[in-house]
């Protein structure tokens, strides 16, 4: 565990860095005055912190920049709250005060406001339930017990699930669950269906069949899809803009990579039940054209439900503090803005 001093003389490393994308010195903290220690103190301490691997030298006779070791250290103990400016707050608010008429134009819109608050790449999953509807839905009995559900949707995806029929619930039964369902539920998009099924269809369900919360527990089931994420990116080229990148081999494997919408799927982590964020750092990453970035993400939710994740990536050296106040800000608006749709 590094000591009190040795942690004040990292962070102010760290916050220097992020702000100048030049190695600190010890002469530069000292100067500062604000850090409390002799020049000669900074000096040795940052020595040690070198040898800790907190540290690197990229050239010598030159300052100190953070490595993977200080960042993750930094943003696990160190990180400061940021409070986001009045204009800031403005603009995230504008976002979401807008109409859209599509989950789409909702979503890029979304990744074009983090790209210009962050002057970073934004990247968002967004899932294919909320531009789907349900079509049709099918029983197909294989026993007196089991049957197949068969979901079709209005783009053409069909889903097959065996299901096992609750006891005291008769083939006969499940017709006719299934004929009020497609009176109830054709054309309302998939990621209603669930809210819609009790909201709308479990009253008219109880004047037809008896054991109603067996069988709306196993449509719940049967109307859950699986699904595609759509991959939307706004801030391509914003990586251009950072000095860690004048590298054209680098850039250009960076831009090649946020191409490929099954690497950039491969890239964010899946949503989580658990609220939160996730930065990964460098080779956290595990692909090797970001080994020298940092993706900060978060996931949104639907009644409580992850539905997609939405990323920040920029350089290592990234200003953390305030792109973790964004996304956080902004993952709940989308969140609100969803559950609000869910009920229209």
């Amino acid at each position: 565990m590094l000591t009190e001093r040795q942690m004040r003389i990292l962070q102010a490393i760290i916050n220097n860095y992020i702000h100048s994308a030049e190695p600190v010195g010890s002469r530069t903290l000292f100067k500062q005055g604000d850090i409390g220690y002799s020049s000669a103190t900074i000096r040795n301490e940052m020595a040690d912190l070198e040898e800790l691997g907190f540290l690197e030298q990229p050239h010598i006779s030159s300052g100190r920049i953070p490595s993977e070791k200080g960042y993750r250290f930094y943003v696990d103990h160190l990180i400061e709250p940021h409070l986001l400016t009045r204009e800031d707050l403005i603009n995230i608010k504008k976002t979401f005060a807008e109409k859209y008429m599509k989950f789409e134009e909702l979503i890029q819109q979304t990744t074009n406001v983090l790209s210009q608050l962050t002057n970073y790449t934004a990247i968002l999953l967004g899932t294919e339930v909320f531009e789907t509807k349900l079509k049709h839905l099918q029983f197909v009995p294989l026993s007196a017990k089991r049957a197949v559900a068969i979901m079709v949707t209005d783009n053409g995806r069909v889903e097959h699930k065996v299901v096992t029929i609750p006891d005291g619930i008769s083939v006969y039964d499940m017709e006719k669950v299934v004929n009020i369902l497609n009176h109830k539920l054709a054309e309302v998009p998939i990621f209603q269906l669930k809210q819609r099924l009790y909201s709308e269809v479990s009253e008219e369900l109880r004047k037809h069949v008896q054991k109603t919360e067996k069988v709306l527990l196993l449509l719940e089931q049967t109307l859950t899809s699986s699904h595609e994420d759509k991959v939307y990116i706004g801030g391509t080229t914003n990586i251009l803009s950072q000095p860690e990148f004048r590298d054209v081999d680098k850039v250009k494997s960076i831009l090649e990579l946020l191409q490929k919408n099954q690497l950039v799927s491969q890239l964010l982590p899946p949503p989580t039940e658990e609220e939160g964020i996730q930065i990964r750092i460098g080779h956290e990453n595990g692909i090797e054209e970001v080994n020298h970035c940092t993706l900060i993400s978060a996931s949104y939710y639907v009644d409580g439900q992850p539905m997609g994740t939405i990323g920040i990536l920029g350089p290592t050296r990234m200003e953390y503090s305030k792109v973790i106040a964004i996304l956080e800000h902004i993952s709940k608006d989308l969140s609100i803005v969803l559950k609000k749709w869910q009920g229209e």
